[in-house]
């Protein structure tokens, strides 16, 4: 089914579209989900919001950009908006974890990555995500989308509503606090 034809079964309501645009990329949304909030349950609760909103907005999809686009960009959002929850939850007193450690590398594995790595290198994943999780949060949020994701400025620009200079410098920030932290994590663990 070409994408234009989805796009026009989606906005007619028809049902059976909806399911293939659910297969079709629901593994995507649970990936992005899940970089963002650190564990699987929290990511598939997001999951079904980014779902909902898309059958509740679809019919404004004006075909600006790739459906894949607006389904990620609305993905991050939801994303975002769970963390910012979840943070205004910590403030009194509901703490949560942000990584459930048995299934992490099971998603967050890039598609290049080899499932069937070194244990040496599953570690220092581990590590890595744990660090950037510990940045603030536009920091992880820009880091993560660009260099994880490899998004362009422009598209986490718009994700994100800030101008691509401050995007530099969130960017920039987060690669030398994460330096610094990953320094330090080796020197007191090694």
């Amino acid at each position: 089914m070409s994408e234009t034809e989805l796009i026009y079964r989606l906005q007619s309501t028809d049902p059976e579209a909806f399911r293939f645009f659910y297969d079709t990329y629901h593994k995507l949304v649970m990936t992005v989900c899940f970089k963002f909030c650190g564990n699987r349950e929290d990511a598939e609760d997001i999951l079904q919001e980014v779902f909902i909103q898309v059958h509740k907005s679809v019919q404004s999809f004006n075909g600006d950009s790739k459906l894949s686009t607006w389904l990620y960009k609305i993905s991050v959002t939801k994303s975002i908006d769970f963390i910012r929850s979840k943070n205004r939850k910590k403030r009194f007193g509901i703490l949560k974890s942000l990584f459930s450690e048995d299934t992490e590398e099971e998603i967050i594995a890039s598609p290049g990555s080899n499932p069937s790595g070194s244990v040496e290198e599953k570690e220092r994943l581990d590590v890595l995500m744990k660090q950037i999780n510990t940045l603030p949060e536009n920091q992880r949020i820009a880091f993560t989308l660009s260099q994880i994701d490899g998004m362009s400025y422009k598209e986490i620009s718009e994700i994100m509503k800030t101008s691509n200079s401050s995007l530099e410098s969130l960017i920039f920030r987060a690669r030398q606090n994460l330096k610094k932290k990953l320094s330090n994590y080796y020197e007191n663990n090694l």
